[in-house]
C-alpha cells in the first residue's frame, strides 16, 4: 500500500512518510520497541486534519483488521476489530433489525476512529455520542499488555481512550451495543426557515419530535435572508426494508481538477437550486438510509473538488443561552470574508454527556463549516471562527482541525493535561505534538499506576 495514500481528507496537511502494518505494530508494541512518539493508528483516513497524521513518527495502518468477531442478534451486541468499517456494521446488524445509535456524515470510517473521534450524528439529542455505546475495548499500550477497558474495568484509560484522538495506545477491539430499529429506511420530513431565529424557535421542538434532526443554512444568503436554511427531521420508517444496500455510488470525482471548483458562483447556484428543490418536498417522504446519513458517500473522492490544495473544516459548539448571538456572527464573519461553505450543517447538541475525558459534544449548538483553502485569508477566517466560538464560552473540534492554535485548544477542553498524563509515550500525532506539547510538556504515563 502507497504510504501517499494515507493523508487526512482535508489533504491541506502532508501525507505519511512512514507507514506500518498493524501486526508489525503489535509486535513492536508487545516487544516493548516502540520509541517515544513512534507511532499513531491510522483508520480509514475520513479525518480532515492532522489528528490522524505523526509527521515524526509511523502511521499503523488498520484496515486489514477488520474481522467481525461477534454478533449478537437478539440483543444487538457486537464485538470486532477495530479497523471494521461502520458500513460492515450496518451490512451484518440491519437483517436483524439492529443500526447503530450513533453515526457521523459517512459510513466509511472504522470503528476505532469512530471511537478516538467520539463521533456523534443527527440524533445527540436522543443518543450522545458515539462513546455512549462502547461496552468496553481492548487496548495495546507500549508496555506490551493488553488491557480491556470498559466503565467497571480500567475506567480512566476507557474514558481517556473515547475521544482521545489514538493517543492512549493501539485500540484493537471494540464491543459495541446497537440500537433495535422497524427498518433502515428514514422518513424524512424538510421544514424551511426564513432565518436563524425562526430556526432556533422550531429546534427544541424537533428534537423532541424526532430520533433525528438537523439543518442545512443557506451560508452565502445575506441581509434579509441572512440564515435562511431548512431544518430536516427523521425516523426510521415502521415498515421500510432491512437490508443494506452496497455502500458508496458509482459517481466519483477520478482526477484532481487544478482550481476549486467549488467557488463562490458555483455555491450560489447550487444552495438556490437545493433549498428550491428540498423546500418544496411537502410533507413526509420515505428516503434511503443511504441519502439520509451518508449524502457525500455517493461521490467517491469528492474532496478532491476543493481543489489541489484541499479544505478545512471548523466545527464549534457554543452554549444554548449564547447561540442566538454566536451562530449569526460566525456565518457573518464567512460572508464577510469572502468565503463559501460547501457544507453548512447546524444542530442541536442535548443534555446526554460522553464517557469521553475531553467530550467536544456538550450541550447548545454546533455549525461546522467547510472552506477551500485559499492560504492565509481563509487561516484568517478561521482565527476568527476560533475568536468568536471561544468568547462565547464554546469550543472548536480538534477531531476536524488541521491549524488550531494551542491556546484554542486550551480554552476548548481545559482537561487536556489529564489525557497527556494518560498518553501512551509512543504514541503522537501531529495535531497533540502543535497543540497540547507547545502548552506545557508532561511527560506521558504518568497516571499508568492509576490503572
Amino acid at each position: 500500500m502507497s504510504a501517499a495514500r494515507l493523508g487526512s481528507f482535508g489533504r491541506t496537511s502532508a501525507p505519511a512518510l512512514r507507514v506500518v502494518t498493524a501486526q508489525e505494530a503489535i509486535a513492536l508494541l508487545q516487544g516493548g520497541g516502540a520509541e517515544n512518539g513512534a507511532l499513531l493508528a491510522y483508520g480509514n483516513g475520513r479525518s480532515y486534519g492532522d489528528t490522524c497524521l505523526n509527521p515524526a513518527g509511523a502511521l499503523i495502518d488498520m484496515r486489514p483488521l477488520r474481522r467481525i468477531r461477534a454478533f449478537d442478534a437478539a440483543t444487538g451486541l457486537m464485538e470486532a476489530d477495530a479497523g471494521v468499517l461502520l458500513a460492515d456494521v450496518i451490512a451484518r446488524a440491519a437483517p436483524f433489525g439492529f443500526f447503530p445509535a450513533v453515526v457521523p456524515g459517512t459510513q466509511f470510517v472504522t470503528l476505532g476512529g469512530a471511537v478516538a473521534n467520539d463521533v456523534h450524528g443527527k440524533n445527540h439529542h436522543r443518543r450522545g455520542t458515539f462513546g455512549c455505546h462502547v461496552e468496553a475495548l481492548t487496548l495495546l499500550r507500549s508496555d506490551g499488555r493488553v488491557r480491556t477497558c470498559s466503565a467497571a474495568q480500567n475506567a480512566a484509560l476507557f474514558r481517556a481512550t473515547i475521544g482521545g484522538m489514538g493517543l492512549t495506545g493501539l485500540i484493537l477491539t471494540v464491543t459495541l451495543r446497537l440500537m433495535r430499529v422497524p427498518s433502515l429506511d428514514i422518513v424524512e420530513t424538510a421544514t424551511p426557515f426564513r432565518d436563524l431565529a425562526e430556526f432556533f424557535d422550531l429546534a427544541q421542538a424537533a428534537d423532541g419530535a424526532n430520533e433525528y434532526a438537523v439543518a442545512w443554512i443557506d451560508q452565502l444568503a445575506g441581509g434579509r435572508r441572512a440564515g435562511r436554511g431548512l431544518l430536516f427531521a427523521g425516523n426510521h420508517a415502521a415498515h421500510g426494508g432491512r437490508a443494506a444496500s452496497r455502500p458508496g455510488g458509482r459517481l466519483a470525482v477520478p482526477v484532481q481538477p487544478p482550481v476549486n471548483l467549488l467557488n463562490r458562483p458555483f455555491l450560489k447556484a447550487f444552495n438556490a437550486a437545493y433549498r428550491r428543490a428540498k423546500g418544496r418536498a411537502g410533507g413526509p417522504r420515505e428516503a434511503g438510509y443511504q441519502g439520509f446519513f451518508f449524502p457525500l458517500d455517493g461521490v467517491r473522492d469528492w474532496n478532491r473538488l476543493y481543489g489541489p490544495k484541499g479544505l478545512f473544516q471548523h466545527q464549534s459548539v457554543v452554549p444554548e443561552a449564547a447561540a442566538r448571538q454566536a451562530v449569526p456572527a460566525l456565518l457573518e464573519a464567512a460572508r464577510k470574508a469572502g468565503q463559501g461553505s460547501f457544507l453548512t450543517v447546524l444542530k442541536r447538541f442535548g443534555t446526554l454527556r460522553s464517557p469521553a475525558l475531553l467530550p467536544f459534544a456538550r450541550p447548545g449548538y454546533t455549525l461546522t463549516l467547510d472552506f477551500a483553502n485559499r492560504g492565509a485569508p481563509t487561516l484568517a477566517l478561521l482565527g476568527e471562527l476560533d475568536r468568536i466560538t471561544v468568547a462565547a464560552g464554546g469550543a472548536v473540534n480538534p477531531y476536524k482541525d488541521a491549524r488550531m492554535g494551542a491556546a484554542t485548544f486550551a480554552a476548548s477542553f481545559p482537561r487536556w493535561r489529564e489525557l497527556e498524563a494518560l498518553r501512551d509515550p509512543a504514541f503522537m500525532s501531529g495535531f497533540w505534538a502543535r497543540t497540547a506539547l507547545a502548552l506545557e510538556p508532561h511527560p506521558a504515563g504518568a497516571a499508568e499506576a492509576a490503572e
